[in-house]
């Protein structure tokens, strides 16, 4: 499946009432370890059919960013029914990336 845009006005109904995990990727276009990322998002949101995988664009929604006090990108955070479970921040391997997360 691939990866859904987050937003302010979709953060609830993809994210606070899932039922499954979501995995959110918090990152900029300006941002290089972000750009380096993308891809490894990508794969886990094509490989892994138990979670569901998101992308929030910091610069388009600030409110979010500011929300869970993101202070550096890219930054991951797991959310389980709704709350936020794990989190890292900085580019990784896809496996470090979700041992992290508990994945």
């Amino acid at each position: 499946m691939a990866t859904i845009t987050i937003t302010q006005d979709n953060f609830k109904s993809e994210v606070m009432e899932s039922k499954v995990p979501v995995l959110i990727d918090f990152w900029a276009s300006w941002c290089g370890p972000c750009k380096m990322m993308g891809p490894v998002v990508e794969e886990i949101a094509n490989e892994r059919t138990d979670i569901k995988v998101g992308k929030v664009n910091v610069d388009d929604e600030p409110e979010l960013a500011e929300q869970f006090g993101i202070m550096s990108i890219p930054a991951f955070f797991l959310f389980k029914d709704g709350k936020p479970a794990a989190q890292t921040v900085g580019g990784q391997p896809k496996q470090g990336l979700l041992q992290a997360l508990g994945l």
